[in-house]
């Protein structure tokens, strides 16, 4: 559960609990609170997160990550033989050719970018889910 800071548009202080909340809302809380839910906030671990939720939402229906990677091809310019972990890091730093260490002012800018680029993504589907 989380204390809802009204972003939701619901009151302030008012407990959400997490199975209540949209992909959207679950997310933006992921984002906020990454070290929470996977200890060491990296880009590996918040990949590592997403990709466990994936599966999870396939399995029991949901849409999971569906179109996220068809989605950063069609809205980016990144490359189509790659997972979308790397399609992040050519995003956030254009030119982008290989190398996974990072600094932690690059695992903070990368993170800023997958966080900000998952919710459109989400946004868009969830106005193409309700007709808007």
């Amino acid at each position: 559960m989380f204390i809802d800071n009204g972003e939701s548009g619901r009151k302030d202080s008012e407990v959400t609990n997490l199975i209540d909340m949209s992909e959207r809302e679950y997310f933006s809380q992921f984002a906020k609170r990454t070290g929470m839910f996977i200890g060491r906030t990296s880009l590996i671990g918040a990949t590592a997160f997403m990709v466990g939720y994936d599966q999870a939402a396939q399995r029991y229906g949901g849409p999971g990550l569906d179109g996220w990677r068809e989605w950063l091809m069609a809205n980016y310019q990144v490359s189509g033989n790659l997972v979308w972990e790397a399609q992040i890091r050519q995003v956030a730093w254009p030119g982008w050719e290989g190398g996974w260490d990072l600094t932690p002012e690059q695992e903070t800018h990368v993170l800023k970018v997958l966080f900000e680029l998952f919710d459109k993504f989400l946004a868009e589907r969830e106005g193409a889910a309700s007709g808007s």
